[in-house]
């Protein structure tokens, strides 16, 4: 097994130079059950409360649970799917993300809530990134069971979950998510995801 500190970097081959941070950044699923120092924790919640959001609300929230905890830990644990339980309960932070669903300024709802949510989650990721954390994001959860389980009001919107810790070894995973953790990253070319002055889809 690697330690924490040699974990081999899976960086993205890019076509023009982008910030390491950024190059860096991968959702693994191999994580190490490594604790998370308090404070270096609450440095990235720091990160994310920075992020920008439509009106200065800042309608993101977080319900956070460290393994060390074992009775919150599986709580918040079981608002994943099945899938995500499999490989996701290795790390030793998970978060469950939510959104502010009307503006505090006068009460009308919030269209933008969800992508500011996604703001404030990748400056998160980023600054887990500089301390050689990774974060992966989790759409597989149960929202409703995340209602019941902590009295969540309607004003709130249960979106994802996300796990954050260190790297493990690949070896740790099953066959069929090895052989995902080991292939090569890819991505769309920018020919298809940018259209100059016009729009033909």
């Amino acid at each position: 097994m690697y330690s924490t500190e040699e974990q081999p970097i899976k960086l993205a081959d890019t076509d023009y130079p982008i910030h390491k941070l950024l190059q860096k950044r991968w959702s693994p699923r191999a994580f190490s059950e490594k604790a998370i120092d308090s404070k270096l924790l609450n440095q990235l919640f720091e990160a994310a409360r920075w992020a920008p959001s439509s009106y200065n609300e800042q309608p993101w929230r977080f319900i956070i649970a460290r393994k060390e905890d074992q009775e919150a830990y599986e709580k918040l644990a079981s608002v994943m799917n099945e899938f995500n339980q499999s490989w996701a309960m290795d790390a030793p932070v998970l978060v469950l993300a939510l959104t502010k669903t009307t503006f505090d300024l006068d009460g009308r709802d919030n269209p933008h809530a969800e992508h500011d949510l996604g703001q404030a989650i990748a400056h998160l990721t980023f600054e887990a990134t500089r301390h050689n954390l990774y974060v992966h994001q989790m759409a597989g959860i149960l929202p409703q069971r995340a209602r019941e389980l902590y009295e969540i009001s309607e004003d709130y919107k249960p979106m994802t979950m996300f796990a954050i810790g260190y790297k493990d070894d690949p070896e740790s995973l099953n066959d069929k998510l090895k052989k995902q953790e080991t292939s090569p990253r890819i991505r769309k070319d920018l020919d298809e995801i940018i259209y100059d002055g016009k729009w033909d889809q």
